[in-house]
C-alpha cells in the first residue's frame, strides 16, 4: 500500500490563497513587532555592526555621513534588516506549515532536519563573516591605505558593503542543504558530484572573487568554506541515498510464506 500524505483531501484554491495570506500577515506582524522592540536600540545596533571597521580606523579617525538623513536612515534600515533576520525562523516555520500537509511522512523526516539546518547554517555564515572575515578584510584595507589618505568610510556605504557580505556568507553556508536536496529529489547523483569536484572548487573561487572585495584574503575565506560545505553536502547526500536504497531493497524483498498450521 502506497504511503499517503497526512492530509490527502484536496483543498480549494481559495482556501490555499486564504491560508497563504494569513501566514504572510503573520510574518509581517512578527517582523514589525521585532522592529518596534529594536528601534530604540538602532544606534547601538549600528555601533555593534560597525565595530569591525572602527577597530581598524587610524587614531582620531571616525566614520562619516555624507547625506543629511544618513545618521537616522542608516540605523533605521539596519534595524529593519536585523528584524527580518531575527524573524527568519518564524518565517520558515510558516512556510513549513503551508507546505507540510502536502508532504509524505518519509519526506517530512528529511525536510524537517533540512529546515532546521538551513536556519542554523545561515546564522553560522553571518557569524563567520562578522567574527573572522570582517576583521581580516578591514585590517587589510587599513594597512593598504596610501600614506596621506585618511580612511573615513561613509556609514551608508559601509552598511551596503557588510549586508552584501552577510548575505553572501549566509547563502554560501546553505550549500550542504542545497546539495542534499538535489540528491534527495534525484536531480543529481553523488557519483556525478564527486566527478565534478574540480570544477566545483574552481567555481567556489570564482564566486568568492565576484562576491567579495578584490583581495585574496576575503576571496579565500569565502571559497574554502564553500568547498568544505560542498563536501559535507556530498557526505550527507551519500548517507541519504544509501538509506533510500536500503528502504527500496526492503520494500522489494518477497514476503516470507506464512507458517504452516499444525
Amino acid at each position: 500500500m502506497s504511503e499517503l500524505p497526512d492530509h490527502d483531501q484536496p483543498m480549494p484554491l481559495v482556501s490555499h490563497l486564504t491560508e497563504l495570506r494569513t501566514r504572510l500577515l503573520r510574518c509581517v506582524a512578527v517582523i514589525f513587532a521585532i522592529f518596534i522592540g529594536l528601534f530604540s536600540f538602532a544606534q547601538q545596533i549600528y555601533t555593534l555592526v560597525s565595530a569591525p571597521l572602527r577597530d581598524h580606523l587610524p587614531a582620531n579617525a571616525t566614520m562619516i555621513a555624507t547625506d543629511v538623513a544618513s545618521p537616522f536612515l542608516t540605523p533605521f534600515k539596519l534595524t529593519m534588516i536585523v528584524s527580518l533576520f531575527l524573524a527568519m525562523p518564524f518565517i520558515l516555520q510558516q512556510v513549513w506549515g503551508f507546505i507540510a500537509p502536502g508532504l509524505y511522512r518519509h519526506e517530512k523526516r528529511v525536510a524537517i532536519p533540512l529546515l532546521v539546518s538551513s536556519i542554523v547554517l545561515f546564522y553560522a555564515g553571518m557569524a563567520f563573516a562578522y567574527f573572522l572575515v570582517f576583521p581580516l578584510i578591514f585590517g587589510f584595507f587599513a594597512a593598504a591605505t596610501p600614506e596621506g589618505v585618511s580612511m573615513m568610510t561613509d556609514i551608508a556605504n559601509y552598511l551596503d558593503f557588510v549586508m552584501t557580505l552577510f548575505f553572501a556568507f549566509g547563502v554560501a553556508f546553505e550549500i550542504p542543504v542545497a546539495v542534499v536536496l538535489l540528491v534527495w529529489i534525484g536531480i543529481v547523483d553523488v557519483k556525478y558530484l564527486k566527478k565534478i569536484r574540480p570544477y566545483v572548487i574552481i567555481g567556489c573561487f570564482v564566486v568568492g572573487m565576484v562576491l567579495t572585495p578584490p583581495d585574496i584574503f576575503s576571496q579565500t575565506l569565502l571559497a574554502v568554506p564553500m568547498w568544505l560545505l560542498f563536501e559535507v553536502g556530498v557526505l550527507f547526500g551519500s548517507l541519504i541515498r544509501k538509506r533510500r536504497h536500503d528502504e527500496e531493497v526492503a520494500d522489494d524483498a518477497p514476503n516470507p510464506p506464512p507458517a504452516s498450521q499444525p
